[in-house]
């Protein structure tokens, strides 16, 4: 069996979930590289991440799971695609993060292909105590690969010349669940008080979930002083965010996002987990919900100083 060899040619790693589980799973990429420089690696999730990966030199190919092709293997005794079995038989190694309860998608794909298949952790639980980006590294130990850097990073280039760089603050003002959201009135506040007080530009991200939070809180603001990147393409955001300075959010995927491309800024943190679902990196700054407009200021203007 292919499975059995210490010396892997290829690689797959199987991700679903939100942007901010995918961003909290890349350190097992560069974990995977380092380990087997010479193994190509693929990536099986969203189309969106999928290429994240790819356009930030973790992986080198992607494939998305939400086409047709894979519907198959999520049934028991499911018909699957002979293209995608084909593709399947390629790998030495598959590594899934997928929720997979009975073990369906597993099952599948063990009949597609003689790889050895790793299962990790789909989801880590609330009070692990430790980061969810080590829980997920834990899937690679079974293949010897230890110790590695639990922090997510992404090197991508800043967007064409035309986009906002230098001393631009990237601000995301929503998330997944209004639960973690600051008000949005405290938003108009603070973005205002900004403005006023700083010589810096703003860059308002928002997807589908807020898209009429930042169109009204846009519509407070100066057009000569900011910009808005709305429903862009995921690798378009972080090539925007990679030209920032620094970035204010909530527990949200864009901040783990603007975490990996290397921004420092400050989170606007609510109920969750903090230990387990922090970004992992020392430069982001957790203020604790609630808290004035005027404390959020302060803390990222240290970040322009």
């Amino acid at each position: 069996m292919k499975g059995t060899s210490s010396i892997p040619r290829r690689i797959l790693v199987v991700r679903g979930g939100a942007i901010g589980d995918f961003v909290l799973t890349l350190p097992v990429l560069p974990a995977l590289r380092a380990a087997h420089p010479q193994a190509g690696l693929a990536v099986l999730g969203s189309r969106e991440c999928g290429e994240l990966a790819v356009a930030g030199g973790l992986a080198d190919e992607a494939r998305c799971l939400e086409g047709r092709e894979w519907a198959g293997f999520f049934v028991e005794d499911g018909v699957c695609d002979e293209g995608a079995r084909e593709w399947l038989a390629g790998f030495d190694w598959v590594i899934s993060f997928l929720h997979d309860p009975d073990g369906v998608f597993e099952t599948n794909v063990r009949a597609a292909c003689d790889a050895r298949f790793v299962v990790g952790c789909h989801r880590p639980l609330d009070g692990a105590g430790e980061s969810a980006a080590k829980v997920l590294l834990r899937a690679l130990e079974p293949l010897g690969i230890t110790d590695a850097c639990a922090v997510p990073k992404l090197k991508l280039s800043p967007t064409e010349p035309s986009e906002p760089k230098g001393d631009v603050l990237a601000v995301h003002p929503g998330s997944g669940s209004e639960a973690k959201n600051w008000p949005e009135e405290n938003w108009a506040e603070f973005l205002s008080q900004w403005l006023e007080e700083m010589d810096a530009e703003l860059l308002l991200v928002g997807g589908e979930a807020e898209a009429e939070r930042v169109a009204r809180l846009s519509a407070r603001l100066p057009r000569a002083r900011h910009r808005v990147l709305l429903h862009a393409p995921l690798v378009e955001v972080a090539r925007a965010l990679s030209g920032c300075r620094a970035f204010v959010g909530h527990d949200s995927g864009i901040t783990h996002l603007a975490a990996a491309v290397g921004l420092p800024g400050v989170v606007l943190w609510a109920a969750t987990d903090a230990v387990v679902w922090r970004p992992p990196s020392d430069a982001m700054e957790l203020l604790q919900q609630p808290i004035a407009p005027d404390a959020v200021l302060c803390a990222v203007k240290t970040f322009f100083n």
